[in-house]
């Protein structure tokens, strides 16, 4: 990753990011409010599974533009889309997270990096936050808040909530000068995408490999998600990369940028999700242990990413993601004592706790996490 080193600003510079910041968000209510449109409801008729595609519409419901799902089950995969088709790429959002845990216990096993290789020995960056561990990084266990505390990060999302924008369209070098200084106050627990932005520029960092290429070449190729890839910028999307809508039914801008990837940049379509639940299952990921509990996370236990939830009323353990962006939510869950998963993606941005619902429902509904 590169280094850019971040100064402190001036008075006058401080004045002037918060002149700036006061015009935005005026302008962004005057946009936001202008425009108010209906959210959109799922088309009539489905490809792929038909029984699946009434089942996703019964449980995760009607109010989104698209959507699609698979499950994995003893010796069948079955795919269906509504409003998609089946090679239609979506935002997975933090899923994301999941597959660069992959890569990170990949990395491992190799032994390019271990987990308590310090971020400061891979890439350049100032302060307290060279000092956190890889594990600390992949557990949310590193001090880190959810996002850089810099005034741009404010304008942005404030932006992104009113406008529909993206919030992350920053290059790996401003992440770094963002994170120069930062102190480490976050409790542990906290989730932290800027942790995994600076996971994927650290495992950059130590294969001397632009993260997108890094995870291509070790996780994505030999599990056979041929049609997922890490876009960086709106040109490296083509005619089967959806476009998303808010809750409130407004078109979303697409979520892509170079400091994001690692922790919520990917793009895929439900066929290779399904290809990538079923090789969570039967073990055949590289760096499965990626999936194994190493730390606590509120009420559940994570591994490298990977949370791990203890159905209640029952001793069998989920193994799961969720993901969200500015159009879109997403879900991946595994029960392994099953033999079953489940992959829901769906082209709105609503609250990412509704498609885990809906995921943990869909896992009941076809004979897992009961």
């Amino acid at each position: 990753m590169e280094r850019v080193r971040a100064g402190q600003a001036s008075p006058t510079r401080r004045g002037a990011t918060a002149g700036v910041a006061a015009v935005s968000i005026v302008l962004a209510l005057t946009v936001g409010l202008l425009a108010r449109p209906a959210p959109s409801r799922l088309p009539a008729g489905h490809v792929g599974d038909a029984a699946l595609a009434a089942l996703a519409r019964e449980v995760v419901g009607e109010d989104r533009p698209a959507l699609a799902v698979a499950v994995v089950t003893a010796g069948e995969v079955r795919t269906a889309a509504v409003g998609a088709g089946l090679e239609d790429r979506f935002e997975i959002g933090s899923v994301s997270k999941g597959l660069t845990g992959l890569l990170f216990e990949d990395m491992i096993e190799s032994g390019e990096v271990s987990p308590e290789t310090r971020v400061g020995d891979l890439v350049t960056l100032d302060g307290p936050v060279a000092e956190v561990t890889l594990a600390q990084l992949a557990t949310h266990a590193s001090g880190l808040p959810p996002q850089p505390s810099t005034a741009g990060q404010f304008v942005d999302n404030v932006w992104s909530s009113l406008t529909a924008g993206n919030p992350y369209d920053g290059t790996v070098a401003q992440r770094l000068a963002d994170l120069g200084g930062t102190e480490l106050g976050a409790p542990p627990g906290t989730y932290s995408n800027v942790a995994f932005e600076l996971l994927g520029a650290a495992l950059a960092g130590a294969a001397g490999t632009p993260f997108p290429r890094l995870l291509a070449e070790r996780v994505l190729t030999p599990i056979g998600m041929s049609d997922t890839s890490v876009p960086v910028s709106p040109a490296d999307l083509g005619p089967r990369d959806l476009r998303g809508e808010t809750a409130g039914g407004r078109l979303a801008d697409p979520w892509v940028g170079e400091a994001v990837g690692p922790a919520g940049g990917l793009r895929a379509n439900v066929s290779d999700m399904a290809i990538l639940a079923r090789a969570l299952v039967v073990g055949a990921a590289p760096g499965i242990g990626a999936l194994s509990p190493r730390g606590v996370l509120d009420e559940d236990r994570i591994g490298w990413a990977w949370i791990t939830t203890v159905v209640p009323g029952s001793e069998r353990s989920v193994v799961w993601h969720n993901g969200g962006t500015g159009g879109f939510t997403s879900f991946i869950g595994i029960d392994r004592a099953a033999g079953t998963a489940v992959v829901l993606l769906s082209a709105v941005g609503e609250p990412p706790g509704r498609a885990t619902t809906a995921g943990f429902a869909l896992l009941e509904r076809i004979g897992g996490a009961a």
